[in-house]
């Protein structure tokens, strides 16, 4: 090889290390996972997505301030859970959680520091009993000549069409039912629909929905309303319905409380809900940890928030001394009332 072609070489070997050097150098390097960049992380997702900073009145930038210099590079993961997750639990929310492989925290205070008023053991043992009826999800049991006992106990089992007509078709005759989603804590918003559905003959607005659309904290969308439309076929139930509720009734069974209560032959009865007024939304950390918040607001009818529960019409708790008898104060007075 003479000379000349080893200079072309030389130039040609040149300009590809410094054409990879370059590329190195505007390639933006993957964020490392440390514990300082996975706070970094967490706070700004939250900073720049959850809906309820302004209703709650939280400023998040003094929370940075508060946690931000409990983490450093050398924090282990047991502290920097406990960091994040106790970060998290600044905004008071049910929809927020952190799943690692050695725990998994969210707040539960919307319904632990308020009485159960729900005793699954009496419902099974002394209302339900042997012979009730299974329509799944639901189940079901007269619990009088005329009246209709549906337990629902998620909104995340699936509600088919077949199933509220097998409702129907037991129970379209009933003076009342009586529709108990204590201790529901939520699931699909589908599953609102499926059932109301069968509670309307005309499309009928039941509440509004509203989303996050910017980094800003007042960067909401315009309030949507939300429209169930009937079933176009099969049996439509239009008798009395009284809906139980406790504090432990939250997201999607929170926002079917607001729904329902928009219908005029239909009473809410018992506690007021936990609330749960939005759509949680989901992420992964850079060290593989899930968390969940909310990005989306579901509001009443009259778009008022709904995020601290739905007060009932007829407040009532569960009496100890019924209890102790093995009766449901509130499932008794709900038969009271439609009988």
């Amino acid at each position: 090889m003479n000379a000349t072609k080893i200079y072309r070489l030389f130039l040609l070997l040149l300009g590809l290390f410094s054409f990879t050097a370059c590329t190195d150098l505007l390639i933006e390097a993957d964020p490392q996972d440390s514990p300082v960049e996975n706070f970094e992380l967490l706070w700004k997702e939250v900073n720049d997505k959850y809906t309820l900073f302004e209703y709650k009145n939280i400023d998040w930038q003094a929370v940075y301030q508060k946690y931000r210099p409990q983490v450093s590079d050398k924090t282990t993961d047991e502290d920097l859970f406990n960091v994040l997750n106790a970060m998290l639990n600044e905004l008071k929310d049910g929809h927020v959680s952190l799943i690692a492989p050695f725990n998994a925290a969210s707040n539960r205070s919307w319904y632990l520091n308020y009485p159960p008023n729900y005793n699954a053991n009496i419902i099974e043992r002394n209302y339900l009993k042997e012979s009730r009826r299974i329509i799944l999800p639901f189940r079901t049991q007269w619990v009088d000549s005329s009246v209709a006992y549906i337990r629902y106990s998620s909104f995340g089992d699936a509600v088919s069409s077949e199933s509220m007509q097998q409702l129907y078709n037991y129970y379209g005759k009933a003076k009342g039912w009586i529709i108990d989603i204590r201790d529901n804590t939520g699931g699909s918003l589908g599953n609102v629909d499926a059932i109301m559905s069968r509670f309307i003959d005309s499309k009928t607005k039941v509440g509004a929905v509203q989303y996050k659309i910017g980094p800003d904290r007042k960067d909401l969308s315009k309030i949507f309303p939300y429209f169930v439309e009937p079933k176009e076929k099969g049996g439509k139930y239009f008798g009395k319905i009284i809906v139980l509720t406790n504090r432990k009734v939250y997201s999607a069974a929170n926002f079917f409380t607001s729904t329902m209560s928009v219908l005029n032959n239909v009473t809410i009865l018992g506690d007021q809900t936990g609330g749960g007024g939005g759509a949680p939304y989901s992420g992964q950390l850079l060290n593989g940890w899930s968390y969940t918040f909310s990005t989306t607001l579901l509001l009443s009818i009259d778009n008022q928030f709904i995020e601290n529960g739905v007060v009932p019409d007829i407040k009532l708790d569960l009496s100890p001394v019924d209890e102790a008898k093995g009766v449901d104060t509130i499932l008794e007075r709900a038969i009271a009332l439609l009988k």
